[in-house]
């Protein structure tokens, strides 16, 4: 069924699009709740009406979304946290977390639920973290977390414990590689001592 859109529709449409969706979805969910209507002049017309209306309202958005992102774009926010003995934080850093830190260092008041966050923070180290403020303008913050003072000897122990296994992992593979290198230098010597036993009787039977 073709219909025109009144209203957004997340992965669908956007208002005063005309479209053909699946029967089911315009008889159940988008006639009834006015969401979208038959493709008619009158429609077409208030959808129009709609689009503009909405497209003025989204400038507006856009316009003060662009203040905020110049002065977050690029920022960073840190935090220091308290790290267990295998290297992860006791608790963990939300998008909710970051709004306070961003409000509290910047004045920008920001709602969590536009920071993209996939999933708690866990680990030290620094991440980028997209902050959507409307459709079409976006800022990239960067998040970092510390170990706390009484984290820094456990911090410091962990990261000499992965240099120690870094250089014996490189070190086996060294050891393997040559190996390997000295088998293959073996077996290339082994077989041109066979090829030169092999020559004088295949001299004497050509004779």
């Amino acid at each position: 069924m073709k219909v025109v859109f009144f209203e957004d529709v997340e992965g669908t449409a956007l208002v005063g699009d005309v479209k053909v969706v699946k029967n089911g979805f315009a008889r159940n969910f988008l006639l009834p709740r006015g969401v979208a209507g038959p493709v008619t002049p009158p429609n077409l017309q208030r959808a129009n009406s709609l689009a503009e209306k909405e497209a003025r309202r989204q400038a507006r958005l856009d316009s003060e979304a662009e203040v905020q992102k110049e002065r977050l774009d690029g920022y960073t926010v840190t935090f220091e946290a308290r790290v267990g003995e295998t290297g992860r934080l006791y608790g963990s850093v939300t998008s909710r977390d970051i709004a306070q830190k961003l409000q509290e260092s910047t004045g920008i008041e920001v709602d969590s639920r536009v920071i993209l966050l996939a999933e708690p923070i866990r680990e030290l180290g620094s991440k980028s973290v997209t902050i959507r403020f409307t459709r079409n303008v976006s800022a990239e913050v960067n998040v970092t977390v510390d170990p706390d003072e009484d984290s820094k000897e456990i911090v410091e122990e962990l990261r000499a414990r992965e240099a120690e296994e870094a250089l014996a992992a490189a070190e086996a593979e060294a050891a393997a590689a040559a190996a390997a290198a000295e088998a293959e230098a073996a077996a290339a010597t082994e077989e041109a001592a066979t090829e030169t036993a092999e020559s004088p009787a295949e001299a004497s039977t050509d004779g």
